[in-house]
């Protein structure tokens, strides 16, 4: 597969760049895909003419990432019969997605396309002060969360021997995804649980293309594929204050979840 890793800011050192994303560029490239990761130094706008058969976009903006031809350009690469993966994180970080046909409609955010629960516009992580809703607390940074799979194991959650996949990092304020209402082809495939309020939330919606569009998935945090939160040794921004956990430097054998996730998914999304 031709894989796009792309985020949705420019070149910045101390952000959430392209970079900080090698172990996860690493791990498809090994097994055979080819791959090519950049940040938002130029437009979107002609994506849909592009060769590539995946785009795996990671949303780190502040809101003002990519505007509406650039999502328009991504609704139209994904009619195409082509695989989108889109990812964010807290409060409105990385809500310039919302018009992305489907899979940014999966996305709710704090200010726009807000979760039709209204029971969930509420703090989850007491944390971060400056952080607000959705902030679901699976965990610390350099955690593992255990994560519960929804009906039928999904593909994208099958381990090698067929069992489903336990585990992935946590991260301390995650976002909010949902099924979109309408779109028949998507459905919640895994959800995690807070560890500070025990509250369930939604982890991945999978859509499994509907004969209009490819196939697409949207993620509570794109820190589940962070350099950082694969190894907290790699390091993050400096606006990051977050106290990091251990665990995964410990005991790194569990992070083969998320590495066979990450494999599952290049399959998957382009049949």
């Amino acid at each position: 597969m031709r894989i796009l890793l792309q985020t949705t800011i420019p070149s910045t050192p101390d952000d959430w760049h392209i970079g900080r994303f090698s172990m996860l560029h690493r791990v498809l490239a090994e097994s055979g895909h080819e791959v090519t990761s950049r940040n938002r130094d130029e437009s979107l706008a002609g994506i849909d003419r592009s060769d590539f058969d995946q785009i795996w976009l990671f949303a780190v903006d502040a809101g003002d990432g990519i505007d509406e031809e650039e999502c328009a350009a991504l609704t139209r690469f994904r009619r195409s019969g082509r695989g989108l993966l889109v990812t964010r994180d807290h409060q409105d970080l990385g809500s310039s997605v919302c018009t992305i046909g489907g899979v940014g409609a999966a996305h709710y955010f704090h200010s726009r396309n807000l979760d039709p629960d209204r029971s969930r516009h509420a703090r989850d992580d007491g944390q971060a002060a400056d952080i607000d809703w959705p902030n679901y607390h699976s965990g610390q940074n350099g955690e593992y969360q255990r994560i519960t799979v929804m009906g039928d194991t999904h593909p994208l959650l099958q381990g090698g021997d067929g069992s489903p996949l336990e585990w992935f990092p946590a991260h301390p304020h995650e976002g909010a995804v949902g099924a979109p209402a309408g779109a028949d082809d998507a459905r919640v495939i895994a959800t995690g649980k807070s560890a500070t309020t025990q509250r369930d939330f939604n982890l991945i919606v999978a859509f499994g293309g509907d004969g209009t569009s490819g196939r697409g998935i949207a993620e509570s945090s794109f820190h589940h594929f962070c350099d950082y939160n694969w190894n907290t040794r790699a390091g993050a921004p400096s606006f990051v204050a977050d106290p990091p956990s251990t665990d995964v430097v410990r005991d790194p054998a569990r992070l083969e979840d998320v590495k066979t996730y990450v494999r599952n998914v290049a399959r998957w999304l382009t049949p």
